[in-house]
């Protein structure tokens, strides 16, 4: 039995769909918006319609943007010699939240994942070469995820972009700032083993 009329289920069904909303938080959206003043809906639509449309991947680093190339690749003040690579959008969103990067970026959109489908040829790597090879970049840094796919991916760039005379580093991997180590996994307690480096 459906307990909602035809226009209000259709909403409910378009927000479930929306990565990380369930059945009942797109209800309690769904509510929200019907409740809300009209403007909050007609606002909505539009700054969705607008980002679908005017949104786009930056020419240079593949980030999201909505001129080419994007602010981030236009700033003169960050280092040109410096890369980082990372999976998605959002990553470099992560990165630049943290305040400690001031290099260029150099989105890959997804990793390695034989299981899912996803190979080299999938992702961005012949444009993060073409960047390389057209020379500036000293140190690249490989942002990529924590896991067997991320893991897996870094070690494939590192082979492409070592024979180019480019410095190849990973970011460190281990215990975030205020954990105790008895809460720890054994993945991690070794990854922070491996990312050690000596006192000063």
């Amino acid at each position: 039995m459906n307990y909602y009329a035809k226009p209000v289920a259709r909403l409910i069904d378009q927000l479930s769909r929306l990565p990380g909303i369930g059945p009942k938080t797109a209800q309690r959206l769904a509510f929200h918006i019907l409740n809300a003043p009209p403007e909050v809906a007609i606002n909505l639509a539009k700054a969705v319609a607008e980002a679908r449309s005017t949104v786009r991947y930056c020419p240079v680093c593949g980030n999201y943007t909505d001129e080419a190339p994007c602010l981030i690749c236009r700033d003169e003040r960050r280092s040109r010699d410096l890369l980082c690579v990372v999976e998605r959008p959002r990553d470099v969103v992560a990165m630049e939240k943290s305040r400690s990067f001031k290099g260029l970026y150099h989105v890959l959109h997804g990793a390695i994942s034989p299981m899912e489908g996803v190979g080299p040829e999938h992702l961005r790597i012949r444009e993060l070469l073409k960047r390389l090879e057209s020379g500036g970049v000293k140190e690249v840094i490989l942002a990529t995820n924590p896991n067997v796919e991320g893991d897996a991916t870094a070690l494939y760039l590192a082979g492409l972009i070592k024979p180019l005379a480019v410095s190849v580093t990973r970011i460190a991997h281990g215990l975030p700032v205020g954990a105790d180590l008895e809460y720890a996994d054994g993945v991690t307690l070794g990854k922070a083993l491996e990312g050690r480096r000596e006192m000063k």
